[in-house]
């Protein structure tokens, strides 16, 4: 494992990358829209140069479809909507943010281990797919010391199932990190060298991870994450993107005012955090 590396796989428009760089890490960052690739190397170009990044252009899928060499990848009007899942896609529809269909190449991401290392930290958020990328760490010795993926809204059983394969992956401490309130907490904390540092976080940022989790609350064993997360998963029965106050027009407007009332989303999303 590489102390100062961190793979950034869902790159979008650079918001996690741009907070990993200053925090003194080399970064890996993959990302699948063409566009948003395009968009980062012009936004990090400096850093590419001097060899702080590493930009990998494509989708990580299974490893049964590797050899097709390309994918379908769901392009939304919503950028950070971008998905290869026919499902996600359906559930964009709904909401009101249509997708174009392109192709994009298929990713191995044991190569890309194979190639940079293992990183001290591993953010995956790819819109349906974070599992598939999560199975590429079976049967390799090491794990990244640190790991995060967006959390299941919908189902409570794939929430599980997620869970689940974190803890045979042989995490042990885990994390429920709303994510909808990243923005509103400026970054007040330390680099990779122990040098005091500030960030404002972007929107659509993943926000802080690792170590500095440890003083916004405890870690918590599985079963204490699962219990936290049937109490999320209420909130999203009332409020998610499935709900009445998702998609009738009258209930969205009571549910803004809300949140404008309560300064908060209702009800956010989350991120879950592991470690060992």
């Amino acid at each position: 494992m590489k102390d100062d590396l961190v793979f950034d796989i869902g790159m979008h428009k650079g918001e996690d990358t741009a907070f990993y760089l200053k925090k003194g890490y080399r970064v890996v960052a993959i990302e699948a829209d063409p566009d948003l690739a395009a968009l980062c190397r012009r936004r990090f170009q400096s850093h590419i140069e001097d060899g702080s990044l590493y930009i990998i252009e494509g989708a990580i899928v299974a490893k049964d479809d590797l050899r097709k060499g390309t994918v379908k990848f769901y392009k939304n009007q919503r950028s950070i909507w971008g998905t290869t899942d026919d499902k996600w896609r359906d559930r964009n529809a709904r909401l009101g943010a249509p997708s174009i269909q392109i192709s994009v190449p298929c990713l191995d991401l044991a190569a890309v281990l194979k190639e940079h290392g293992m990183p001290y930290y591993m953010k995956i958020d790819i819109e349906g797919s974070d599992r598939t990328a999560l199975k590429y760490l079976h049967g390799l010795d090491e794990r990244p010391r640190y790991i995060s993926i967006e959390s299941e809204k919908v189902s409570f059983q794939r929430l599980e199932r997620e869970v689940d394969l974190l803890w045979q992956l042989g995490y042990r401490k885990f994390r429920a990190v709303e994510q909808a309130i990243i923005t509103a907490i400026p970054y007040k904390g330390q680099n990779r060298l122990g040098q005091r540092m500030t960030h404002e976080f972007e929107p659509d940022a993943s926000g802080p991870f690792g170590a500095d989790l440890d003083a916004a609350g405890s870690w918590m064993t599985r079963e204490e994450l699962l219990v936290e997360y049937k109490w999320i998963f209420q909130m999203y029965q009332l409020f998610g993107d499935e709900s009445p106050f998702s998609l009738d027009q009258f209930l969205a407007n009571v549910k803004k005012r809300m949140e404008q009332h309560f300064k908060r989303a209702l009800p956010g999303w989350y991120d879950t955090h592991a470690t060992f």
